[in-house]
């Protein structure tokens, strides 16, 4: 459990952030499935808006609170839009304790990357770190001219290279990759968009081909910005050979749940890293930042909430509260979960036993 000792509940903040850390736990305690020492692993991905982008401000200090409460429900998150000033995910590790570590990427170069970086965080009591780490690039194109000669040409590389780290859990290895695709153009399949995932799955499917890699387990999750199941964007993921869980194939994942931004698939070998059946995505906005809150937290809005940018008055500034300001604080995306099975004891001394 994250630490909360600086919580103070003589102060309004302090004893708010308590009184909703109780109700957010009981909807974690009803919501997602309790961890186990070595039969399971909850797996996790979430795009934490901005995290945290001096554009838009800072998040208040309760809203880490409810952002580590619900990390640490998980063993093991991918995480996309982490900054390339890495105060806000320092102040992640720091609720969440020893006993959890994380891995980041470097920042991609260039306005396209937007100064991100994507990382995952992880309870080391239970998951180890495989000691593979890197980020995915593409091959050049190779041709040969008219001698014979090979020609290499470069291709363009993913707008934010991808997070590819190995993991051991029990007896099992496998290898994660997470993504923030670009959004490109505001239509269901972007061009931009399907090439980056098509580029994506293809090269991680030549790496499950290849009998040397670290491990022959693949999940590749992240924030694909897809729009829905029946889209371009999708199928890219399963011609690879990717295979999305039934449990996870119709949640919604973005704030207002009519979009299929999330996802977590698998091209792993057999008998490894089932599915248990549970899965989800948890919308903490059921409990912490609620539409009822709207008017407890108008001093922290400050005054762009009843004025525009150009100093007019707001139409509606309950739309800035729910759309705007409390995305910025917890996020406009919500956490994409599933339970996977990873002890396989009894079936390998079967196994043994009929051999």
């Amino acid at each position: 459990m994250p630490l909360y000792k600086n919580l103070d509940p003589a102060t309004p903040a302090g004893k708010r952030t308590i009184e909703r850390l109780l109700q957010l736990r009981q909807q974690l305690n009803t919501e997602i499935p309790e961890k186990s020492a070595e039969k399971t692993l909850l797996l996790a991905t979430w795009n934490i808006r901005e995290f945290d982008s001096p554009a838009y401000g800072d998040r208040i200090p309760e809203a880490f609170h409810y952002i580590a409460e619900i990390v640490a429900r998980f063993d093991l998150i991918a995480i996309q839009e982490v900054r390339q000033d890495l105060k806000a995910l320092n102040q992640l590790m720091d609720l969440l304790g020893e006993h959890w570590d994380c891995v980041f990427s470097d920042v991609t170069e260039g306005t396209q990357g937007n100064g991100e970086r994507t990382a995952f965080v992880f309870d080391k009591r239970k998951i180890q770190a495989g000691g593979l780490a890197g980020q995915l690039v593409l091959p050049p194109i190779e041709t040969k001219d008219a001698q014979g000669k090979t020609i290499y040409q470069p291709v363009n590389q993913i707008v934010r290279t991808p997070l590819v780290v190995g993991f051991k859990i029990g007896w099992s290895d496998f290898i994660l990759t997470t993504v923030h695709i670009i959004y490109g153009e505001d239509m269901a399949n972007s061009p931009a968009r399907i090439e980056e995932i098509r580029q994506v799955a293809q090269a991680l499917k030549r790496r499950s081909e290849d009998p040397f890699e670290w491990s022959r387990n693949l999940i590749l999750l992240g924030d694909f910005n897809i729009f829905d199941t029946s889209d371009e964007t999708l199928k890219v993921i399963t011609d690879a050979g990717f295979v999305i869980p039934p449990e996870l194939q119709q949640l919604p994942s973005n704030a207002l749940q009519n979009k299929f931004y999330d996802q977590i698939a698998f091209k792993i070998r057999p008998d490894r890293f089932g599915t248990t059946g549970k899965a989800g995505v948890f919308n903490y906005y059921k409990t912490v930042f609620t539409p009822q809150d709207e008017s407890t937290y108008a001093p922290d809005m400050g005054k762009a909430y009843l004025t525009t940018g150009d100093g007019k008055q707001r139409q509606n500034p309950s739309l800035y509260y729910l759309n705007y300001w409390r995305t910025f604080q917890m996020s406009d995306h919500l956490p994409m979960w599933v339970e996977l099975k990873v002890d396989y004891s009894d079936e390998y001394l079967e196994r043994k036993l009929s051999s």
